[in-house]
């Protein structure tokens, strides 16, 4: 991947094509070795199965390349708002270390 600070044309043409062909979740692309897609909102399986649209028959060329995997990563703020909403569910008990983890 080109790092974050580079220009990335490429990303920039095809999340252009992308917004123009009404795949309106996409917020950013960039391109490498790999592609690395940005949504806006929540990940549903609406989002995912756009996704998947995009990677099979935009992305990629189905008769030279097969689409290896597609992985979603959680933004900070939904990583913030799940560690929230534990913290609330234990109350006054403190850390509650996962299980198989020790302190």
């Amino acid at each position: 991947m080109p790092k974050a600070e580079l220009l990335d044309p490429q990303g920039k043409a095809v999340a252009g094509a992308l917004s123009r062909t009404g795949h309106s979740a996409v917020s950013g692309v960039r391109v490498g070795k790999r592609f690395e897609i940005t949504v806006d909102g929540p990940i549903d399986d609406a989002v995912k199965s756009e996704v998947r649209e995009i990677a099979e028959h935009v992305l990629s060329n189905s008769v030279i390349e097969d689409v290896v995997g597609i992985h979603y990563l959680e933004s900070n703020a939904e990583l913030a708002e799940e560690a929230t909403h534990a913290a609330s569910e234990h109350g006054d008990e403190g850390y509650v270390a996962p299980a198989g983890e020790t302190h």
